[in-house]
């Protein structure tokens, strides 16, 4: 076991809240393992070091104050404790010696062994799921949120309950983890969770129509979407505040955006696109947070334009790339295409001339199926190339006409303009000359009712 010790600057919570919600313990309980085990990790694993520091983040994400993190490598998973014998009695000393109200494992732990924990260390213990669902619980803000953490919460809840309690004296009460204790019997709570679940399961069908409704009204309009995705802490909210000249939340810790947003993006020939920002990822996210927030997730899923934002500086990035990768194949998005994706390497002013160099020397040697371009989201640094790459990319995908319309057909203009890009648009002996760029649902109308012609590239 490998105490690290931590200044006290380090514990503050990075939201720039004074209180505090309980003294941690972090625990990244690792397996070992050895060179040639079909385990054992690769040069673009994750470092055990940086899995830990990420937990801690979490933790401090809910203003928890963390006052020691652990290594704790181990062998094999015990079935009861997860860990060995000897280092649940090592950790029991130093809950003590910290009063330490929580433990938190960076681990995946079933119920007897989340059970057995706390009565070893007398103090409550989260794992990594309970972790992510609290902060999810903590950070939604709209109705929407609520709703799909609130399914997530119970589902999670549900699987918690152990058949060998009576009641629920150790189980948390309220909405989330470290409420007071509950008072209602297993049996009985099982019941009213899996009717509440039904309940929100239904409601969110709803939030699915609606969100349905607001994109066939966007593409009526026509706007394109574009939507942002990349790990937690990536620096989305940054860039979306860049591209959009909006106010979104933009703060240095772990899911400081949760709620999705969606803001006009202007491009540098005029026309417009919707930028949507959503929730970030993380390693290990629990099925059923992505399953919850499907009906957020949906406007990834139908976005014509997907930028995955990387934080190229961090020592993990490919592994993290790696981790927004399975989470897009999960949402039957191939991250392989080159049509849909763009990945943008954000926060290259932290990097010195000569690693800027190099850098863009792996980027033109990227194959095409990963576009990757530059950028500093904080300094505004390759934003212009960026923008050119997301019009360059939307207008791939649609045909340019060229038609001569009468000046008198004011109803005829007026469809044009809110079905189409209009590009260029001239006065000439009573007749609109006009340019305009369609998708392939409207090509052809426009061609029949108004004669055009399409403009050779």
């Amino acid at each position: 076991m490998e105490p690290r010790s931590n200044d006290a600057r380090a514990d503050r919570p990075t939201t720039g809240s004074t209180s505090t919600t309980g003294r941690v313990i972090v625990i990244g309980p690792y397996l070992r393992t050895r060179p040639g085990d079909p385990d054992a990790p690769d040069r673009h694993s994750r470092h055990i070091e940086a899995r830990l520091d990420e937990a801690a983040g979490l933790a401090r994400a809910i203003d928890l104050t963390v006052v020691e993190t652990i290594l704790a490598p181990i062998g094999q998973i015990r079935p009861a404790t997860y860990l060995g014998k000897g280092k649940v009695e090592e950790i029991v000393g130093l809950v003590r010696a910290h009063h330490a109200d929580l433990v938190v494992m960076d681990c995946a732990l079933s119920p007897i062994q989340q059970r057995n924990l706390e009565k070893e260390w007398n103090a409550k213990v989260l794992d990594r799921t309970g972790l992510i669902l609290e902060i999810f619980g903590r950070r939604a803000k709209t109705k929407e949120g609520s709703l799909q953490v609130e399914l997530a919460h119970l589902n999670y809840q549900r699987s918690r309950l152990v058949r060998s309690w009576t009641h629920l004296e150790r189980q948390r009460g309220g909405f989330g983890f470290l409420g007071g204790p509950g008072e209602t019997q297993i049996e009985a709570d099982r019941r009213m969770i899996g009717e509440r679940i039904t309940r929100l399961e239904n409601e969110i069908k709803k939030v699915q129509a609606t969100r349905r409704l607001h994109r066939a009204g966007r593409r009526r309009v026509p706007y394109r979407v574009v939507a942002l995705v990349g790990y937690t802490n990536a620096g989305k909210s940054t860039l979306f505040n860049r591209l959009t000249r909006a106010d979104v939340q933009a703060a240095d810790m772990l899911f400081a955006t949760l709620d999705p947003t969606l803001r006009a993006l202007h491009l540098p020939h005029g026309g417009k696109a919707m930028l949507s920002d959503t929730v970030g990822f993380i390693s290990d996210l629990p099925t059923m947070l992505v399953a919850a927030f499907r009906a957020t997730l949906e406007e990834v899923v139908e976005a014509d334009v997907i930028l995955h934002v990387r934080d190229i500086s961090h020592e993990d990035s490919e592994a993290q790339q790696r981790d927004v990768d399975a989470i897009l194949q999960q949402l039957g998005i191939d991250p392989e295409s080159g049509e849909r994706i763009i990945e943008v390497w954000n926060k290259i002013d932290r990097f010195s001339e000569e690693e800027r160099t190099n850098l863009a020397n792996v980027v033109a040697r990227r194959p095409q199926t990963r576009p990757s371009l530059m950028v500093s989201a904080v300094t505004g640094e390759g934003i212009d190339t960026l923008l050119a790459a997301i019009e360059d990319r939307l207008a791939a995908t649609r045909t340019t006409l060229e038609l001569s319309i009468d000046a008198a057909d004011g109803a005829g203009v007026s469809w044009l303009h809110r079905n189409a890009e209009v590009l260029d648009k001239q006065l000439h002996d009573g007749r609109y000359d006009m340019t305009v760029r369609v998708d392939e649902t409207r090509r052809d109308m426009i061609i029949r009712r108004f004669g055009a012609a399409v403009r050779p590239d």
